[in-house]
């Protein structure tokens, strides 16, 4: 893990570190067998103590839109939240993401859908199926569980169908646990309430509230989520145009992982397509007008849309930070894939990046 970056804490591990050490050396002869025990449970301790303190981890799998960015994955984020493992959309190469960071695919608590666009959906099959492998990068042998807006049964239904052959030989030949291989999909209420939204999860201490957001007006139900546990709590956007909705249901939270889109004004100007897209999602400044309002302990960004043609460039992401301080001037991390947020459990908010060597 590269160098970490804190929000609104003092540092624990120096904390830490002046609470439990150092060892003082003294004159009494030990056994070598007594100092393996001592370092053993000094091992355990400390293990123990940076378990709990990172028992609330965000990390950004995918931060890209559509696009097929080699270095931007298709949108997901998991949530690592006391005994929990959750996943807010599935984008494209979201496997690949997981297993860099060694977590087995099989070990996956559930995933929640914001919407059903194709780029937070097309990494489902490969979760699913690859998942059920009994191999250390899958191994599940309990159903996938899923939950979404109206349209998610359906979709889960057809893929079985898709895949039904694939399914039935591994089952004869590689023996793999049926139970594996089942589906559970939940649908959230048509229409999830827009003032006080809806539970979706509640259990170990974990709560997980959607509500409603404006991707535009056919895209229907599309939801943000905020996750709670123990006082401390991440709000993901999801794909969204300025919504006070979204707003309301942000505030207090410790970390905003929020959505955003920008091009070249002329680009905008000339484009009905630009336009259109432009239009269903945050620009940099409206964001910047969010993050204000809600005032988080840290705002970051995903699902990173930057549009261009053959006569525009896209805009850069220092472009991005600067339309974003126009009327936002707290913290603020661009999002990158791999990248990790820790809520400690003093509600400040540590940055890990990813260490790809």
């Amino acid at each position: 893990m590269g160098v970490e970056n804190r929000y609104g804490r003092n540092a624990y591990t120096r904390q830490l570190v002046e609470k439990n050490g150092p060892y003082r050396l003294t004159k009494t002869p030990t056994s070598p067998r007594l100092n393996a025990w001592k370092l053993l449970v000094l091992i355990v301790l400390v293990n123990a103590a940076l378990t709990q303190a990172q028992d609330f981890k965000v990390t950004l799998l995918g931060t890209a839109s559509p696009a097929p960015r080699p270095d931007r994955f298709g949108p997901s984020t998991l949530v690592e939240v006391g005994p929990e493992k959750f996943l807010f959309d599935v984008g494209r190469g979201v496997p690949i993401r997981l297993w860099q960071l060694r977590i087995p695919l099989g070990k996956i608590t559930g995933v929640f859908l914001t919407h059903l666009h194709s780029d937070h959906t097309s990494g489902i099959p490969d979760l699913w199926l690859t998942g059920w492998l009994q191999t250390p990068y899958g191994s599940r042998t309990t159903p996938f569980r899923i939950w979404g807006p109206v349209g998610t049964t359906d979709m889960m239904a057809h893929l079985e169908k898709a895949y039904q052959a694939d399914i039935r030989i591994r089952l004869v030949d590689e023996k793999n646990p049926p139970e594996g291989i089942a589906i559970v999909a939940e649908e959230f209420q048509e229409g999830v309430a827009p003032e006080q939204g809806s539970v979706v999860y509640d259990k170990n201490g974990v709560k997980v509230t959607a509500f409603t957001v404006d991707h535009g007006a056919a895209i229907k139900p599309a939801v943000g989520f905020r996750i709670d546990y123990q006082d401390r709590s991440v709000v993901i956007s999801g794909d969204t145009r300025y919504d006070e909705n979204l707003i309301k249901h942000a505030k207090g939270t410790q970390l905003l992982i929020y959505e955003v889109a920008a091009a070249r004004p002329k680009l905008i100007e000339t484009s009905p397509a630009v336009k259109r897209i432009i239009g269903h999602h945050t620009s940099p400044q409206e964001a910047g007008h969010v993050f204000s309002v809600v005032a988080p302990k840290l705002a970051a960004y995903t699902h990173i849309v930057l549009l261009s043609n053959a006569d525009h460039p896209e805009p850069t992401l220092d472009d991005l930070v600067n339309y974003t301080r126009e009327t936002y001037e707290g913290p603020l991390q661009l999002g990158e894939d791999l990248m990790s947020f820790v809520i400690e459990q003093d509600g400040s908010v540590t940055v890990q990046k990813f260490d790809k060597q």
